[in-house]
Order: C-alpha cells, then sequence, then structure tokens
C-alpha cells in the first residue's frame, strides 16, 4: 500500500484502553474506539456514565491513568489542550460579551497569529457558511439563542479544527429551537467536512445528529454502532430500553426442533435457529426486546410463535398514531403505538386484546 493510501486508512482519532481512575473509582474503564475523519460521533448515556470524561480526555483538560490517545496517528496523550488543534464548543457557548460576531469567530485566528485582514476574510466566510453574515457586527447580547450558537460554532471551526468537540450543545435552547438547530449543525458540520465528537444524554438528539452513536454505562462503553444497529441490534437491555422506547419481555428458553422460544404467561417469541438471534438464548431465561411499532392487534388469535394478549390499561390518541398501555398476564406492562387508527378506534382501556409480532422484528438478550 502506497504512502496516500496509508494516510487516507489513518483514523482522525483512536483511544487505546483509556482508563481514569479518582481514587478507587473507575470514572473510565478500557474505553476503546476510533472515529474516521468526517464522522460525526456522539458519546451518550446518563449522568456519570462516563461520556463527558472522556471528552474531557481528547480535549486534554482531563489526564488518563493508562491508555493512549492518537489525533490522526499521532500519540497526543501527553501534549497539553492548546497544542491539540481541537475546537470546542461548550453548554453556554463562551462568547466573548464585549467582541462582536465576527470577532469571536475570528479570536482562534487572532491567537494563533493571523493577521486582521486574513481573519476577517476567513470569520466572514465562516459566518457566511452558518448563515449569519448580517450578523457579523452585533454583539452577543444582540443575538438569540440559535445565532449565538451558530457563532459559537462558526468559531470552533474557523482554524480547521482535526476534530470538534461539542459538549451538550442544545442544552440551553429551547425543544423547538432544539429540534431545528440538531439539523443545522449536522448539515454545517458535513458542509465543512468536520470530524466531531459530541456529547449529550438526549437520544433524540444522538439519532437525528450521528453517524455513529456510542453508548455509555458506569465509565464503560456499552455498544458503538450506527443508529440503525443500536436500535435494531441491541447487545444489552440498557442499551435497548436506552435507544428509542422498547419493551422488555423476560422468559424461560426452550428449544424445539427447529426453533430457538422465549416464553412467559400469555405470550410467546421464538427465532429459527438458523438465525443469529437465536444465539443468545444460551441460558434458562432470556429478556426479549420488542419496540412498540412493531405489535399489531389481531382478532381470534395468531398462529405461530410470536403472540400474546393483555389487557388494555389505557389508551392515548397521540394524533398520526395510538398508544395503548397492556398488562400482560405476568403483569408486565408494555406500549403498543399504532397508526391503524381505525384497529385501534374499536378497543378501550378494559378490553383484553390479542396481539402479534414479527420474528424478524426481535431481538433476544441472553439473561
Amino acid at each position: 500500500m502506497n504512502a496516500a493510501l496509508q494516510s487516507k486508512a489513518v483514523p482522525a482519532l483512536q483511544l487505546e484502553g483509556i482508563q481514569k481512575l479518582y481514587g478507587t473509582v473507575k470514572a473510565l474503564d478500557n474505553i476503546s474506539f476510533d472515529l474516521r475523519k468526517g464522522e460525526f460521533l456522539t458519546m451518550l448515556g446518563p449522568s456519570g456514565s462516563g461520556k463527558t470524561t472522556s471528552l474531557r480526555v481528547i480535549a486534554g483538560f482531563v489526564q488518563p491513568t493508562a491508555g493512549r490517545l492518537l489525533i490522526d496517528g499521532r500519540d497526543m496523550t501527553d501534549v497539553p489542550p492548546q497544542k491539540r488543534n481541537i475546537g470546542m464548543m461548550f453548554q453556554d457557548y463562551a462568547l466573548f460579551p464585549h467582541m462582536t460576531a465576527l470577532e469571536n469567530v475570528g479570536y482562534p485566528l487572532e491567537t494563533r497569529g493571523v493577521k486582521r485582514a486574513e481573519r476577517e476574510k476567513r470569520g466572514m466566510e465562516m459566518l457566511e457558511i452558518v448563515g449569519l453574515a448580517h450578523c457579523a457586527k452585533r454583539y452577543p447580547r444582540e443575538m438569540s439563542g440559535g445565532q449565538q450558537q451558530r457563532v459559537a460554532l462558526a468559531r470552533a471551526l474557523v482554524f480547521k479544527p482535526d476534530i470538534v468537540l461539542l459538549d451538550e450543545p442544545m442544552a440551553a435552547l429551547d425543544k423547538k429551537l432544539r429540534g431545528q438547530m440538531q439539523i443545522e449543525i449536522m448539515h454545517i458540520t458535513r458542509q465543512v467536512g468536520a470530524t466531531v465528537v459530541s456529547v449529550t444524554h438526549d437520544q433524540e438528539e444522538a439519532l437525528v445528529m450521528s453517524d455513529r452513536i456510542a453508548i455509555f454505562k458506569d465509565g464503560r462503553l456499552e455498544q458503538i454502532g450506527t443508529p440503525q444497529e443500536l436500535y435494531q441490534q441491541p447487545r444489552s437491555e440498557f442499551v435497548a430500553d436506552f435507544i428509542g422506547e422498547a419493551n422488555l419481555l423476560r422468559g424461560k428458553v426452550r428449544h424445539t426442533d427447529d426453533s430457538v422460544v422465549v416464553e412467559g404467561d400469555g405470550w410467546i417469541a421464538s427465532v429459527p435457529k438458523t438465525d443469529p438471534r437465536a444465539q443468545a438464548a444460551t441460558t434458562a431465561n432470556a429478556c426479549v426486546v420488542l419496540r412498540p411499532e412493531q405489535i399489531h392487534l389481531v382478532e381470534g388469535g395468531a398462529d405461530g410463535g410470536n403472540r400474546g394478549e393483555g389487557v388494555i390499561e389505557d389508551k392515548i390518541y397521540l394524533g398520526v398514531e395510538y398508544r395503548l398501555v397492556v398488562r400482560m398476564n405476568d403483569g408486565a406492562k408494555i406500549n403498543v403505538r399504532s397508526r391503524d387508527l381505525a384497529a385501534i378506534a374499536g378497543v378501550n382501556a378494559g378490553d383484553r386484546i390479542r396481539m402479534a409480532w414479527s420474528a424478524s422484528d426481535i431481538v433476544i438478550i441472553g439473561a
């Protein structure tokens, strides 16, 4: 392989066995992953899961206890933050109140010795990209929250950093504006070819913006993959429950000649033995992951090995769909979401219903 091809193959970012101890507490436990150039990765997890500590390790604000961090193939583990060529956008944007939008965007160039004419030129180019050229002379107090956010993003991108870090970038925005800015930030970073690592606790934000998502729990990396992989092929109950809405049905495992079956009181789920998902059912008990939109109501029962029944506890109209909360015979509650409004219209709270789902829709996780 020639040098040019080798260069293309080098990841933009590599974490190799990163650990961080605070006394006897493992804030990070053997974190390893690669990030491709131009990729948008979101680190997602509950408070205290390790995602923010990982971001601070990448930035250089936290020194790992063990492991290595490489940027473009160069070991940067011991390199101070100011020498890592990393752009960062903080939760509160951290704009200088006495500087205009253009001066804020140009500030990283000024600290790098770029002359005024050049930094104003590059600053205006970046404000054009984020759609704020008309705000160049405004001060932060004269701009909306969304405009301030785009100025902060322009500042993080203007010096063409190797990596851009976003720390809870939507935290200061209201729900409607968050939805708009998720799309805008995704488009802007892709337009300039930025390599991005973002931290959030908002799963919807992660699903919308990310090429891949890294799920953290208790300082460990539970799973990393595309949004589709994490939603459709979770490897643990935690990931299944954290990404999207999931019904977790726990039951006993039995094997037939051609199927692996998991069943509880009033429900049964099965996959062919040849299906890769059957490999998870190696113990006496297992968990079946079933998404609410994959369940449909049937009349007179359902044939085959994927069915259940229960009593409707709540029926909720959500405009384009209904949500049913169903109590199974064993006391477990599951959610059903259906856009078949005609089918749902005839059932109400207190009714016993029969349900079915496809073998291709379920995931089995070993106990």
